[in-house]
């Protein structure tokens, strides 16, 4: 079993999912467009080039992703509101690296720093508006400001 976030874009997905492989480590493993879709399935031509499914493996872990046109989505173009994307890592300077590239012309909510529970956090709005989370698990012995 695998529980596997869905992201929304608008036109962007295919951007997106390339550039979470390249920061994460990962490869894009599906992507279709809404114009390869069944010739009986009506789709505006402008929306023929946006992802139908995208699919992005990481690891043992995977991301979803569609180009959301809004007669499907109405409230597409709004801020993604109650959920992050959560990368965790036990290499801070790994934590770092990912939140300074998921950051790069996004809006850093919590700037990455050592935390009470974590040797290194920091929240993020990426430059696709997808809320991330980047999170060092601490190693047993891990005290803060140790």
């Amino acid at each position: 079993m695998k529980i596997v976030t869905s992201l929304s874009f608008q036109g962007q997905c295919r951007e997106a999912l390339e550039f979470y492989a390249k920061v994460l480590g990962g490869k894009v493993t599906a992507a279709f467009p809404f114009g390869d879709g069944p010739p009986d399935m009506p789709v505006d031509p402008k929306y023929k080039d946006w992802l139908m499914h995208g699919w992005l493996e990481v690891g043992d872990q995977a991301i979803m992703g569609a180009d959301m046109p809004p007669e499907f989505a109405p409230n597409i173009d709004k801020p993604k509101n109650g959920f992050d994307v959560a990368y965790h890592t036990d290499d801070v300077a790994k934590g770092k690296a990912v939140f300074d590239a998921l950051a790069e012309g996004g809006k850093v909510v919590m700037p990455f720093a050592e935390t009470f529970w974590s040797p290194g956090y920091g929240s993020l709005i990426d430059r696709f508006g997808i809320p991330w989370m980047v999170n060092t698990m601490p190693a047993q012995a891990w005290k803060p400001g140790g």
